[in-house]
């Protein structure tokens, strides 16, 4: 895994609505323990400065690669009920949606740890040399609840607020925000991290691993690797004050 850090923050800030305070995670992977004590640092938060209106953004990949994905799951959908809450989906939920309706692409899924979505529902790492992949994914569905299948079904690709533009993976630079294909807001990486151009808004993102969240002119990036560092990011944003933890 390759890490990056940098921090140039925007000279022209962006800003939020008055009034409005947004809390920004992404890249959970499976991580439930660090997402339970993100969420109650922003428990916390809440209870010292009581903003008019906060919203909780969740940039999507809460599956694989880390040791419980049921349960992370099990905590987003509790979370929101509150109904504040903001669910983005990420290349690895839509790897999975495909993967439920066609199972060819089984290994790759289980190359970039959908292992360990299928251990936290109950089901042993598949042989595929004898498993067949569309009896893994079936019994996979089985032993998912509904909710969560409705969960993963209903994430939304993008959120905007204000000046900020929340994605899981970034934009393509000199495409307007509006017409941004699923598979660039989901998979982009090398075109939109070198890019200095301005986006139309400022663009808070995952996706690729960098060891400290970066703050750019043009973008901010929070993914920190939780499920390899044991480092999970929160970016909390009100009226142009941006702050990672």
């Amino acid at each position: 895994m390759t890490f990056l850090a940098r921090s140039h923050p925007p000279i022209h800030k962006p800003k939020l609505p008055d009034g409005v305070r947004i809390y920004a995670i992404s890249d959970v992977h499976g991580c439930s323990h660090l997402l339970q004590q993100m969420l109650r640092v922003i428990d916390a938060d809440l209870a010292q400065s009581r903003p008019h209106h906060a919203i909780e953004v969740f940039m999507g990949d809460y599956i694989d690669r880390g040791p419980d994905p049921r349960s992370t799951l099990d905590i987003l959908i509790e979370r929101g009920r509150r109904g504040n809450t903001v669910f983005l989906k990420g290349n690895h939920e839509a790897f999975l949606m495909r993967l439920l309706e066609d199972p060819s692409a089984l290994a790759g899924w289980l190359d970039v740890g959908g292992a360990q979505t299928l251990m936290s529902y109950g089901l042993a790492p598949p042989d595929l040399k004898r498993d067949e992949p569309a009896s893994i994914l079936r019994d996979l569905i089985q032993a998912m609840p509904i909710e969560h299948l409705k969960f993963l079904e209903n994430l939304r690709l993008s959120f905007t607020c204000g000046d900020f533009f929340f994605v899981h993976a970034g934009v393509r630079p000199g495409i307007p925000l509006a017409a941004q294909t699923e598979r660039d807001l989901l998979w982009i990486r090398e075109e939109f991290l070198r890019s200095e151009k301005q986006f139309g808004k400022y663009i808070v993102h995952g996706h690729t691993p960098v060891r400290r969240a970066e703050l750019l002119t043009n973008r901010a990036n929070i993914d920190t690797g939780a499920y390899a560092t044991g480092n999970l990011t929160l970016m909390s944003i009100q009226g142009s004050r941006m702050l990672a933890v």
